[in-house]
């Protein structure tokens, strides 16, 4: 038998709107076995003079008063892999916890348990088990099994990566010149420095540091908004490999659902505060930027190959675009009953036409095999509509890709 793997720890952070909130909450872990329990009031190292953060504003000013919870759960005898079906009915249990009290939950950090407990800031500690662990069932749960993939795709790989970067810094310099009038995100493909620097090893690789070049980790600012066009444009040029053209739909199409997905994630702690939070103004704009390019990516839809058809009918589905061609187009490509690009499929329809009642039962159909949208699914503040375009790039790019971009839609 192999070696039984060191206990996994677990740090929980709850938001509670009172001190006694904040202690019943804390009363709670503490009886669900974790190890370790503390409660400060948030901020409280804004008020503390030996603190560095001491006098510096509040990160939230709308949690003044608020209370914070940080418990360490421990998790024994089993591998983080084997683990994570029960981690998952766990942060569920969480958020739950958080709610009943008020509050929402926010944010988790994981590792080894003794490495988490060293370092746990035992500030207003409230409850000490040593030794603790949180009791787990005899046979821990798995993940439902997924149903069978649709048909290989077929339509060409993603391009060597010389040729790629040539098209796309030609499309850059077409759409502005020496570079002078180019958004940041673009202007670095038109740098001599860029021009002559080493070349890139994989097409994967340069997509992604143009990915990142637009939207920082994946998030939408005044730079985002004016690097839509290019975008746009590279994922319409007749240059860039057909492969390739699907990844940058796909960065689009992740970009499209930034707001849904902000909703979804903070959609207890809106519900808390009571006030809901909406998308924020670069989200908005970029939103409305994709969709002003949508009817030129739209247009030349018979040209293109059911795998470009599938990801640009979710795009105008993230863009609340009721596009009858698309809709219909989405009939045609090879996505057989039983198989989860059926289930794909028939959320992007769903939301392309607008039937609420069909969107709320595509996201539970999809909840019954795919756990992370049974996870955000299972918060009673969740909007299913924003939940169903908060996971599509997730669920439409999964099916379009293969282990490399190299090898995509081989």
């Amino acid at each position: 038998m192999g070696a039984v793997p060191p206990p996994w720890g677990v740090q929980y952070t709850l938001y509670l709107p009172t001190e006694d909130a904040a202690r019943a909450a804390s009363a709670e872990l503490a009886g669900m076995g974790h190890r370790l329990t503390a409660m400060r009031v948030h901020d409280q190292f804004c008020y503390v003079p030996s603190s560095p953060w001491y006098g510096t504003p509040p990160m939230d000013p709308e949690l003044e008063g608020w209370w914070q919870v940080f418990s360490l759960a421990v998790y024994s005898s089993h591998d983080r892999k084997a683990l994570e079906p029960f981690l998952r009915s766990e942060r569920v249990r969480m958020a739950h916890v958080a709610r009943e009290h008020g509050g929402f939950q926010q944010g988790c950090g994981e590792g080894q348990a003794a490495t988490l407990e060293a370092v746990f800031t035992r500030d207003g500690l409230v409850h000490e088990q040593t030794g603790a662990e949180v009791s787990l069932p005899s046979l821990l749960p798995k993940d439902p099994a997924r149903p069978p993939a649709g048909p290989a795709w077929n339509c060409g790989g993603a391009g060597e990566p010389t040729a790629v970067v040539r098209a796309v810094v030609a499309v850059a310099e077409r759409m502005y010149g020496n570079g002078e009038n180019a958004p940041d995100a673009v202007g670095w493909l038109l740098d001599e420095e860029f021009a002559f620097g080493e070349p890139y090893e994989t097409t994967g690789e340069f997509l992604g540091d143009l990915a990142d070049a637009v939207a920082h980790q994946g998030t939408c600012t005044e730079v985002t908004v004016e690097a839509i066009p290019f975008l746009a444009a590279l994922a319409d040029d007749d240059d860039v490999p057909a492969g390739s053209r699907v990844i940058l739909l796909g960065d689009l199409l992740r970009l499209a659902v930034t707001g849904p997905s902000a909703a979804v994630s903070l959609a207890d702690r809106n519900s808390a505060l009571d006030g809901a939070v909406g998308e924020s103004a670069a989200e908005e704009q970029t939103r409305r930027a994709i969709g002003r390019e949508l009817p030129r990516l739209l247009s030349r839809w018979e040209e293109k190959n059911d795998a470009t058809r599938f990801v640009l009918a979710a795009l105008a589905a993230a863009c609340d675009r009721r596009d009858q061609d698309a809709l219909k187009g989405l009939d045609e490509l090879p996505a057989p009953a039983g198989t989860s690009r059926s289930d794909v499929v028939a959320l992007v329809a769903s939301l392309l036409s607008g039937d609420r009642d069909d969107v709320e039962s595509a996201v539970e159909r999809l909840a019954s095999w795919a756990p992370h949208v049974a996870e955000k699914a299972a918060g009673p503040n969740v909007d299913l509509k924003d939940l169903g375009l908060s996971v599509l790039p997730a669920l439409v790019m999964r099916d379009v890709e293969t282990t490399t971009p190299e090898e995509l839609c081989q």
